[in-house]
């Protein structure tokens, strides 16, 4: 897709990379994706403007989906810039593979590449995870102050640069082992238009 045309989220692409969550908790998501005791620690009294006790575990329940997710390597929505545009990733892929009717071969890569990107993504979760404590632990404990936040949130940003990087380099890999109308099927499955 060029020039940002039928970028919207469709409701399937959205439940499966968030793992089947509800549509409140998929919306959760993509303001709060946080670990839970950072999200509760935050706004465990108050929460957003308007948002009811339903919307709070729904966030809750998200935030803590993306602390599991990510624990395990998983992106949790962190290649949808290449998801979106053409570039599928290997679990979803994976996850469609009669639809998209994958021959042997292509499975074999697929999974060995699925296997092989969370090999490495699987350390940098957890060190995106440390760093989410680290930053909470400075308000927790009262010792938040404008040097130490700014260091513990650009350790936060470092840790998931480099968990998001692995997902989309993954990406660009996976997109060459699928012919131009595998590439076409997934898109329309995933996000309701071909990649034109």
């Amino acid at each position: 897709m060029k020039g940002g045309e039928g970028q919207g989220f469709t409701r399937r692409a959205l439940l499966t990379t968030l793992g089947g969550l509800g549509a409140a908790a998929g919306a959760a998501a993509v303001g709060v994706a946080r670990p839970a005791p950072t999200w509760a620690q935050q706004h465990g009294g108050h929460g957003a403007p308007g948002m009811g006790q339903g919307h709070k575990v729904a966030a809750l329940s998200c935030a803590e989906q993306f602390e599991a997710a990510v624990g395990e390597g998983h992106g949790f929505g962190m290649a949808f810039a290449a998801d979106r545009n053409g570039y599928p990733g290997p679990r979803h892929i994976l996850e469609l593979k009669t639809e998209l009717r994958l021959t042997a071969d292509q499975e074999a890569k697929v999974a060995a590449l699925l296997h092989a990107m969370l090999g490495e993504s699987r350390p940098k979760g957890v060190r995106l995870l440390e760093a989410e404590r680290r930053l909470e632990r400075l308000y927790a404990d009262g010792g938040a102050g404008e040097a130490s936040v700014r260091a513990a949130a650009a350790g936060v940003e470092r840790a998931r640069s480099e968990l998001r990087l692995v997902h989309l380099l993954t990406h660009l890999r996976t997109r060459d082992l699928l012919t131009r109308e595998q590439r076409d099927a997934y898109h329309k499955i995933r996000w309701g238009t071909t990649t034109g």
